[in-house]
């Protein structure tokens, strides 16, 4: 059971899921532009069901549980583990795209973290990362760097997962507000449980296998009409 949050830690926390943090994940879709265009997802019902799939298939499998993984590695300053899971990440991103979403939203959430003080040391082995820092070893420093519990960050970074998913599912199906607001009611709802399920998950049972979601990615870059980056 985790501690109880400090109000700073809290805030912190918030700051890193919004769709404000200058990581540029508004612009990506992560395959559901190319659900919508194939026909799979038309309306509310059907974007509500496969975002709730994803993030039991994607999230609670694989960025989740390294995200804790990693979080645990930056607090005992095991380098060699944080390159093996920021590898882990990079190597299973199934498709151009999401892998591009991945390293370029780290890299992103690395440069902001540099212009905070007091300068951490860790931040420069999080930009040194090769070939990039992948977003969750990212989110998992700057996690850290807060002082929250680990399934209160998880709780944060798949907030922060969920109200981006959910405001490109407006824009992609679309829908309206309400609709959407519908929809992340849904995730928060399933959130608590998915976020119990990926910290109990080892290194032996971390998975990322998704074939849908990888053909659609894939068709997504050759999509004749496009309003978002995967």
């Amino acid at each position: 059971m985790d501690t109880l949050l400090s109000g700073t830690a809290l805030l912190q926390l918030m700051q890193l899921a919004s769709p404000a943090l200058p990581v540029g994940g508004f612009s990506y879709s992560e395959g559901l532009e190319a659900a919508v265009d194939h026909g799979h997802v038309g309306n509310e019902a059907q974007a509500g069901d496969w975002l709730v799939d994803q993030l039991h298939l994607s999230l609670e499998r694989s960025d989740m549980p390294v995200l804790a993984a990693a979080m645990d590695a930056w607090q005992g300053g095991d380098a060699q583990r944080i390159e093996s899971l920021n590898q882990w990440v990079a190597m299973t991103r199934e498709s151009a795209e999401v892998r591009q979403q991945t390293q370029q939203t780290g890299r992103s959430l690395a440069e902001w973290l540099k212009n905070r003080t007091p300068p951490d040391a860790c931040v420069a082995q999080l930009a040194a990362l090769s070939p990039a820092p992948t977003w969750p070893v990212a989110f998992a420093l700057a996690a850290v760097q807060t002082g929250a519990p680990v399934n209160s960050a998880l709780l944060s970074f798949g907030f922060g997962w969920a109200e981006n998913m959910v405001q490109a599912a407006m824009r992609a199906v679309p829908l309206g507000q309400s609709a959407a607001q519908r929809i992340l009611a849904r995730l928060i709802d399933a959130l608590p449980a998915a976020v119990e399920r990926a910290a109990a998950i080892g290194d032996e049972q971390r998975q990322a296998f998704t074939p849908m979601l990888a053909i659609l990615s894939a068709r997504h870059e050759t999509q004749y009409s496009r309003l978002f980056r995967s």
